[in-house]
């Protein structure tokens, strides 16, 4: 049976890492990863471009430990501005409220009642934005499938690694932002 299972993720069709993201984000998502980018393209790529230079003027470079540490992070900065690119790109940014402000939908800020009596606050936000930490919890979660479309006061059961946990919808809200 426990080999079974190693094979299932060797698939890549089935490797949970390999699933289309939504391509949805918030403007101040969008103006960060846009940041990310200048800051790499204009700040990061020229610095370590000239350092890579200055370490080839040394001499034989394979036993240059300055050129070589340097040229790979030059190769891993060069690498994330490809990526960016093609993401920005891809990206739709809602700029818009959703007309029933009632209910929960993309980008809405939430405060759920667990049933042990916790309060939970989140915003659901794009792949690229999501971050629990600060409260972020990625559109493609389970827990944010769960939530959208709910009301206040709706019951949200969402299954966890942990059994079945219960919510309550005390609180939603856009950001005054956005139109």
């Amino acid at each position: 049976m426990k080999g079974r299972n190693m094979q299932r993720w060797r698939d890549p069709a089935k490797d949970p890492r390999r699933e289309q993201k939504t391509n949805l984000i918030t403007p101040k998502g969008y103006d960060a990863l846009q940041n990310e980018r200048n800051f790499l393209w204009k700040i990061r790529h020229p610095e370590l471009a000239q350092k890579v230079k200055e370490a080839a003027a040394q001499g034989d470079r394979s036993e240059n430990a300055d050129y070589t540490y340097n040229k790979q992070l030059l190769n891993k900065t060069l690498s994330r501005i490809r990526y960016l690119d093609k993401r920005l790109e891809a990206l739709t940014i809602v700029e818009k409220k959703p007309d029933d402000l009632q209910r929960i939908f993309f980008s809405a800020h939430i405060e759920l009642e667990h049933e042990d009596g916790s309060l939970l606050q989140l915003q659901i936000v794009g792949p690229d934005e999501a971050d629990m930490k600060e409260g972020k919890l990625n559109i493609d979660a389970p827990m944010a499938r769960a939530l959208l479309g709910k009301a206040l006061d709706d019951e949200i059961k969402v299954q966890a690694p942990n059994g079945e946990q219960i919510y309550y919808v005390l609180d939603i809200h856009y950001d005054t932002s956005i139109d």
